[in-house]
């Protein structure tokens, strides 16, 4: 039995006492694809160097969704990251709710979010997607959970997202459904992933609590693995994880949890 997806590792997470391009080239030679965030702070030639697959990266430097000044900051910056992406071959670009700072945490908080204030995230995400459509790429926004790791982050569930990526409707803006993020803000995996089938772009995971690899929580990714599948769901899943001991552990225990 093997995966049906593409199996790619955050190089920020693993294989820490490293520098990141030997995590880069390690990852590539263990047979999986590449995912980095802020790519302003690394040297893209020199990423590129290794012969890695890059499957996403951060698609924004700063901005968010839903001032006037954050969203030019938003589509200036995700002008930037697509010229970034042609480096490393990156096709999908990530985006979240609202810029985030220090710790994941949001630059300008939101306690709530109003209807005006979805009528211009998803009238931003238009533009985003069109943005996405002239060069060829696709944008990718993802859920984050506010509960543990990202209070404060507008727009931050999968059915938020879902409704945003489903009202602009184009191939050019799609879900990255983190299902880590996901289990702590909404749950019952199996029937999200088959209720978001077509919407997805990427698949991000880690178990819960602690964010490390799947098997070492509550969640059983070989059942969601099997749902993914049948959903009819075969691009890329990306292990947004630290490693709980041994990172090459952790990347057997993640290659192992998505054979189907």
């Amino acid at each position: 039995m093997t995966s049906p997806f593409t199996l790619a590792v955050c190089a920020e997470m693993v294989f820490t006492d490293r520098p990141i391009i030997e995590r880069v080239r390690h990852i590539h030679e263990r047979g999986f694809a590449v995912e980095i965030w802020d790519w302003t702070r690394h040297d893209l030639p020199a990423l590129a160097a290794t012969g890695a697959h890059f499957t996403s990266m951060t698609g924004y430097v700063e901005g968010n969704l839903t001032e006037d000044d954050g969203i030019e900051a938003l589509l200036r910056t995700a002008a930037d990251s697509i010229k970034a992406s042609r480096v490393l071959g990156s096709p999908n670009l990530n985006l979240h709710g609202t810029g985030l700072g220090e710790g994941g945490l949001p630059v300008r908080p939101v306690a709530s979010v109003t209807t005006a204030m979805w009528d211009r995230a998803i009238h931003t995400l238009s533009r985003i997607a069109a943005l996405g459509e002239s060069e060829g790429v696709v944008f990718c926004i993802e859920n984050l959970n506010t509960a543990v790791d990202h209070p404060g982050v507008p727009f931050a569930l999968a059915a938020e997202t879902k409704a945003l990526v489903s009202a602009v409707d184009s191939p050019h803006l799609k879900m990255n459904l983190d299902l880590y993020h996901a289990q702590i803000g909404e749950g019952n995996l199996c029937e999200l992933v088959t209720e978001c089938a077509g919407l997805i772009g990427e698949i991000q995971v880690a178990d819960v609590p602690g964010r490390c690899e799947p098997g070492t929580g509550e969640i059983y990714y070989p059942r969601v693995a099997r749902a993914l599948a049948e959903s009819g769901y075969t691009g890329v899943v990306g292990m947004e994880a630290f490693a709980s001991s041994d990172s090459d552990a952790a990347l057997d225990a993640f290659a192992a949890a998505f054979v189907v």
